[in-house]
C-alpha cells in the first residue's frame, strides 16, 4: 500500500534534493577550477607582508561551546563564532592561548558548518606546553583567540586516494575523507595508534568507510601497518596524505616508489622535525624594509624574525619558531635566500621566506615590510 507524501514533507524533500544539488555543483565547479591552467594564482592566499597588528590583529573571539574526550588523552573542542571564514579540508587554526603561546590545530569538523570550528589536542608530555594549556585551560564557556583559517594541506583533485594516519595525525584527513565520500571519490585509510583506545574519531571513521575501505592497527595488538601493503594496493596515479609522526611520513615516503605508477605523496609535519641551529659560517646581514624605510642587522646566531621584533616591528606575527608553520611568511622584493625551512614550494621560495629561520644568502635582503 502506498502513501502520498504530505505538502511539507514534499518540500521537505524539494529542498533536501536543492542543498544535495548545490553541493555537487559546488565540488565540480571547484575541480574545473583547479584544472585550470591559472591554478593556483601566482600569489600567496592572503597578504601576509605588511598585515601589522601583532596579537590580536585579524583575529577572531570564539568560544569554546563543547568539550569532549575524542580519545584517550585527547580533547576535542567546538568553538562557535558569528561570520566565521569559510575553509576546506586540511586546514589549520592559530589558537592564542591564555597564555600568549601560539599553537596550530587541524581542523576537523564540517566545513558546511558556518557556525563553528572543531579542533583536537593529544596532551603531550614531552611537548612544549601548548597541548598541557589547551587540556588544563580550554573548558566549555572560555573564550579564545584564534587566527586563520589557512590551508598549506590542501586535498588536491585526483580519481582516487590513500590516506595514512597517525594517531592525532588524523584530523586534517577526517574532513579529506569526508569530502571524497560526498562526491564519490574512491578512498582508503590506514590509521594507525598505540591502541584503540587512544585513537581519535575512530568510530566515526568507521562509520564512515561502511566496509573494507578503513584498516585499523593498534599497535598493542597488531604491531606496525603493513603501508608497502596498503601502497601496493593504491590505484595507479592516486593522492596518498600522510599525516603523523616523523617515523611513518618517512615510511611512506620511502615505500612509495615501489607502489603503483604515478603515485604523488602529499605531507604534513605537526611537530618540528628539531629546533633549528645556526650554521657554522653565518654572516651577519642586512635586511631592508620597503615600506617603512629601515634597515635591521641580523647577526649570526639570531634569526631575522627576532631582530625585526627588536629593532623595528615588535608586532610582526609568529608562531613555531622552527620552520614549519609558515605564520612569519614574508615576501622578498630583493636579495638571494638561504632558505632553511620545512614548508615553502619552490614557487613560494622565488619570493618569499619564512623569517623564523631563512636567513640571507649574501649581504642584505629587502623584503615587503
Amino acid at each position: 500500500m502506498s502513501v502520498v507524501p504530505r505538502p511539507r514533507a514534499v518540500r521537505t524533500a524539494l529542498v533536501v534534493g536543492g542543498v544535495a544539488a548545490a553541493l555537487l555543483a559546488r565540488g565540480a565547479l571547484r575541480r574545473r577550477i583547479r584544472r585550470s591552467p591559472l591554478w593556483p594564482l601566482p600569489a600567496l592566499e592572503e597578504p601576509i607582508s605588511g598585515r601589522g597588528g601583532g596579537r590580536g590583529a585579524g583575529a577572531l573571539r570564539l568560544r569554546v561551546a563543547e568539550r569532549t574526550e575524542a580519545a584517550e588523552g585527547v580533547v576535542a573542542l567546538r568553538l562557535t563564532g558569528e561570520r566565521l571564514p569559510a575553509w576546506e579540508p586540511g586546514a589549520h587554526l592559530d589558537l592564542v592561548l591564555p597564555s600568549g603561546t601560539v599553537r596550530q590545530y587541524s581542523l576537523c569538523g564540517d566545513p558546511a558548518d558556518a557556525g563553528s570550528y572543531t579542533v583536537a589536542t593529544r596532551l603531550l608530555a614531552d611537548g612544549r606546553g601548548g597541548s598541557r594549556e589547551v587540556h588544563e585551560a580550554l573548558h566549555e564557556g572560555v573564550e579564545v583567540e584564534v587566527r586563520g583559517p589557512r590551508n598549506r594541506f590542501p586535498l588536491a583533485d585526483r580519481h582516487a586516494y590513500l590516506f595514512v594516519a597517525g594517531g592525532i595525525g588524523v584530523t586534517p584527513l577526517l574532513p579529506m575523507a569526508r569530502q571524497a565520500e560526498a562526491e564519490g571519490v574512491p578512498w582508503r585509510m590506514v590509521y594507525a595508534g598505540r591502541s584503540r583506545a587512544s585513537m581519535p574519531f575512530l568510530a566515526e571513521l568507521e562509520k564512515l568507510a561502511g566496509g573494507d575501505r578503513l584498516t585499523v592497527v593498534a599497535e598493542d595488538t597488531d604491531g606496525r601497518p603493513d603501508l608497502a601493503a596498503a601502497l601496493a594496493g593504491a590505484p595507479p596515479h592516486a593522492a596518498v596524505y600522510c599525516c603523523g609522526p616523523d617515523p611513518l611520513r618517512d615510511a611512506v615516503a620511502a615505500l612509495l616508489p615501489e607502489g603503483p605508477e604515478g603515485l604523488t605523496l602529499h605531507t604534513e609535519r605537526f611537530a618540528p622535525a628539531a629546533p633549528p641551529e645556526a650554521a657554522a659560517g653565518d654572516a651577519p646581514f642586512e635586511v631592508k624594509l620597503r615600506r617603512t624605510g629601515r634597515t635591521v642587522t641580523v647577526e649570526p646566531g639570531t634569526s631575522v624574525l627576532r631582530a625585526l621584533r627588536e629593532q623595528a616591528l615588535p608586532d610582526l606575527p609568529y608562531s613555531c619558531e622552527q620552520g614549519f608553520c609558515g605564520t612569519c611568511q614574508q615576501r622578498v622584493l630583493a636579495g638571494e635566500v638561504d632558505h632553511r625551512d620545512e614548508l615553502l614550494t619552490d614557487a613560494e621560495r622565488d619570493d618569499s621566506l619564512l623569517i623564523c629561520v631563512s636567513r640571507a644568502r649574501g649581504a642584505s635582503l629587502t623584503l615587503d615590510l
